[in-house]
């Protein structure tokens, strides 16, 4: 168990166990924040990451990169560079237009996520549910609404982490996270031996 791990709640340490033992997970810094009360729409949800994965598989995935795009043919390459241009544009201007969801410290699986509120952010109670809103790639500008009940919670300094547990989602939603979450896992990977 890290240091800071240490200081957390009986009850925040089983939910770390719980959400994140034996299983994949990631850690990133990502938008996202917990809506409590909120709803989530599951067949959204996985279609968002059917998308992603399908544009993925056609790019080469972010962990090939430039080497994956030389191969395709120049004008491809073309398209493959004004789409994320578009792209850009359009995330900036979503930016502009709305309530933007905060980058926090996450970590993710298929069981669920721990996530750092806000500062001075009123924790919520174990057993809320809600829903927890994140963008899940960096180049798309749109978020994932996932269902969830809220774990555990837990205050060290002005820090509230709080851990939150996803109900029976359907199989679908369920694998194409873990498929999501495996190339999340990837890229982090390649980009450590980068490094």
């Amino acid at each position: 168990m890290a240091a800071a791990d240490a200081h957390w709640s009986a009850d925040a340490r089983a939910a770390e166990e719980a959400l994140f033992g034996d299983t994949l997970a990631c850690e990133a810094v990502l938008p996202a924040g917990f809506v409590p009360g909120g709803a989530a729409n599951a067949s959204r949800a996985e279609a968002l990451l059917l998308g992603l994965a399908r544009v993925e598989d056609l790019r080469g995935g972010d962990d090939a990169g430039e080497d994956k795009r030389g191969e395709l043919p120049l004008l491809a390459q073309r398209l493959d560079a004004k789409l994320d241009l578009v792209l850009a544009l359009l995330a900036r201007l979503v930016r502009q237009s709305g309530r933007p969801l905060p980058p926090v410290p996450l970590r993710w699986s298929v069981r669920g996520l721990r996530l750092r509120l806000p500062e001075r952010a009123e924790p919520p109670a174990a057993g809320t549910a809600g829903a927890v809103c994140l963008q899940p790639a960096d180049w798309l500008p749109d978020e994932l609404e996932l269902p969830v009940v809220v774990a555990a919670c837990d205050r060290t300094g002005d820090a509230v982490q709080v851990w939150l547990r996803f109900p029976d989602l359907p199989e679908g939603l369920e694998e194409a996270m873990g498929r999501h979450l495996f190339r999340m896992h990837r890229r982090q990977v390649a980009g450590a031996r980068r490094r």
